[in-house]
Parts: C-alpha cells; structure tokens; sequence
C-alpha cells in the first residue's frame, strides 16, 4: 500500500505542477463564459446595416402593409423590375406577383445583388405571409375582425411540478434539458481527456524503459492503480477548482434571482427554474449522483485506457484499439440525446443500468429525477463492472507492459488475459 501511494502522489504531483494544469485551470471557466455570452456578443455586434428592399407589388395591396425592422426597409416603387435591376445602386427587389393574395404558393421573387441571410429571408416570407392573411380577413366584411382575434388569443405557461417526492416541488423542463446536456458533454470530455491521458502516459514510460526499473519495486497491479488514481485525483482536483469559480459566481447571481426577486410578471419558466437551482435537496442529489457516476465511469474506461497503452509501444497503434473504449461512449452519448425526450422511458432505463453507458445516460436523467432504486442498481452494476475490469485489465498489464515493438493482435491480447 506504501508503494501503491507513492505511485498516486507521483502521477498526481508530476501533472498539478505543469504550467498546462494551471494555465487551463484559470483559462477554462473563463472561455466557458465566453462562450456563453459569444452568442450575445455576436447578435449586439453582427447586426448588418439596413438594407433597401424595392417592392413591385402586382396586386396593390400588399407593399403598404409590409412592416421593416432595423435590418430591413421596404419601399413601393411603381418602375418596370428591369429598370430597376439597371440600377447598380439598389440592393434587392421583391416583385410580389399579380395572383399573390389567391395563389400564394410561389408568388414572390426576391432579387438580390448578394447572398441573402437566413433571417431576411425568413423576415419577408413572414411579412407578405402576415400581409395576404390580413387582405383575406378583411375579404369576410366582418367589423373589428382583428381586435375579436387578439382577444381570443391565450398564452399558457405550464408548471411543472413532481409529486413522486416527499415534498411536491416545482421543477423547469428546460433547464433539466440544458443541465442534463451540459453534464452529458463534460462527463464525456473528462473520461475522453484524463483516460486517454492514462493511456499516454503508460506508452511514454514504456518507450523511456522507466517501467522496467519501476516494476523492480512496485507490481503491475499497484503501478496501474497507482496511475489511473493519480490522473484522476488532477482530473478531481481540477473539476472542484471549477465548482468553486462557479459556486462563487452562483452565490452572487442567485440571491438576485430568486422567485421572490423576479416579480410577479416574470416568466413562469424562468420562475420555476429560478426554484429548482435554489432547491438545496435537489443540488445535494444532483451533486452527489454526478461525484459517484464521474468517478465510476472514469474508473472503468481509465483501466480499459491503461490496458490499451500497455499493449502498444506508439501512440498510432494506441489510436487504433482506443477505438475500443470509445465506441461506447458515443453510444452512450448518442442514446442520451434520445432520452432528453424521454427520460423515464424504455431505451432510458436500459441505457443507464448497462455499465458501459450508465454515466453517460444517467447524467442525461439526474436533472428530470430518476428512483432511488434505479440510481442504486446502476452504481452497484458499474462499480462491480469497474473492479472486474480492473482484474481483467491488470493481466493483460502485466504482460503488454514488457512488449515493444509490434502491435499486438486481439486474439494475442486475449490470451494475455487468460494467463494464471
């Protein structure tokens, strides 16, 4: 055991002193900030100047009733279209065909100069769409029809709240989506990164000849053990760093965001979301489930990872057999994409209890709640795959550690793993 934690504090000091463990430490909360307000950056500075449209409206009634925007300004012009297109300086002409109001299916043209964005597009279509649906409703003589259809229009807001707990608390579907998107993508990033980092670290101090002193001292079993604990306390010690830049982010942002705060004319959405962050039972299970899935799936593909690069003498060949350990994590990710949909489902469930997709699948359910029976058969079931792989894996260790230059086969591998 002495061996096995010296092992553990060398892997894990050799990486928390690199300049690169500190630098993407500070680096990364900062670019994730950036990136979530890029989009809004993006829409405050990428507006594009206001754009002329000339409007040859066949039918006279519609060019009067198209509204602009800050982007866009329609203008009725009475010219034939060619004289208008002879005209370098005017951008765009929507010609409105004669048939328009009766046969709206292709009954306008836009001629632009240059490519037309999306969201022009979109705008003008909806505008002459809004226009002709008007003329049509006026066509019925019926006096005030516009202010009888506002007043029958409803918006509905509706609460979401879970009675299958002790306590009924109101809870937001969208914010269980993002959450659930979110922690699907880091915990996919943290196995993908630390594991691989596993991996590497083996093939380097196989190429170096270290591991033939280094085993002289310590057994297979410890050293493997010793790397994978080690990268993984970085991987832990990185990740609370993160928590406690966010926390402290959080703790000043939530008390001004709380339901009491908001008002009473903020969005029921935003409300119910607002109350779910600030639930402290749901933070304590959401915090505790994600600590025991990060860990356990780290934890099974690391020693599948540290298996891997015994084998293999370059990072190229290790590319390769990664394959292995990779496949099931994309199914994982793929299959939690289906249970955003539905997380109580079928594919959910079965996702979630197999252990080579559980951490993923289960990141995706956490935040919508999933039984305590469930979350407990799924720990058990990928903590036992964990150790049995840990066995596994540490006998073909064993052997792929003292094996330079060439690959292995599949069927060699596993006849390493039969050896006594």
């Amino acid at each position: 055991m002495n061996n096995l934690g010296l092992v553990i504090e060398r892997e894990y000091l050799e990486r928390v002193k690199r300049k690169s463990f500190i630098i993407t430490t500070l680096v990364v909360p900062i670019v994730m900030i950036a990136l979530m307000a890029a989009p809004t950056l993006f829409m405050i500075f990428g507006k594009s100047d206001e754009k002329v449209v000339q409007v040859v409206d066949n039918t006279g009634q519609i060019a009067s009733r198209l509204q602009g925007n800050e982007e866009i300004k329609f203008v009725a012009s009475t010219a034939p279209v060619d004289t208008l297109r002879a005209n370098n300086d005017i951008e765009a002409i929507l010609v409105i065909n004669a048939d328009a109001i009766t046969n709206p299916g292709k009954s306008s043209t836009l001629l632009s100069r240059g490519s037309v964005p999306l969201m022009t597009d979109s705008y003008i279509t909806d505008q002459i769409t809004k226009a002709i649906e008007d003329i049509r409703l006026e066509s019925y003589n019926i006096e005030g029809i516009h202010e009888i259809l506002d007043s029958i229009k409803a918006d509905v807001t509706l609460a979401t709240v879970r009675i299958d707990k002790e306590e009924a608390t109101e809870t937001s579907s969208g914010l269980s989506y993002v959450m659930s998107l979110v922690m699907d993508m880091m915990l996919y990033m943290f196995i993908l990164i630390y594991g691989q980092m596993v991996m590497t670290s083996i093939i380097e101090e196989k190429n170096n000849r270290v591991l033939e002193i280094v085993v002289s001292s310590v057994s297979p079993f410890q050293l493997m053990m010793g790397k994978i604990a080690g990268v993984g306390l970085t991987a832990i010690t990185q990740i609370l760093i993160w928590a406690l830049i966010i926390g402290a982010g959080s703790a000043i942002a939530v008390p001004f965001l709380t339901p009491d705060t908001l008002g009473d004319d903020a969005p029921q959405e935003l409300v119910a979301a607002m109350t779910q962050v600030t639930d402290a039972g749901f933070l304590i299970e959401l915090l505790v489930t994600t600590v025991l899935f990060f860990i356990g799936g780290f934890l099974l593909y690391a020693s599948i990872y540290a298996a891997i690069g015994s084998a293999v003498s370059n990072v190229q060949d290790a590319s390769q057999l990664s394959t292995i350990a990779t496949l099931p994590i994309i199914i994982g990710i793929i299959g939690s994409m289906s249970i955003l949909n539905n997380p109580d489902g079928t594919l959910a469930f079965w996702l979630s209890i197999i252990p080579l997709t559980s951490p993923m699948a289960m990141m995706a359910r956490v935040p919508y709640g999933v039984p305590v029976w469930e979350l407990a058969l799924s720990i058990v079931l990928l903590y036992a795959t964990f150790v049995f792989m840990i066995w596994l894996c540490a006998k073909i260790y064993r052997v792929g550690i003292f094996m330079y230059g060439k690959k292995p086969s599949l069927t060699e591998i596993i006849k390493w793993a039969r050896y006594k």
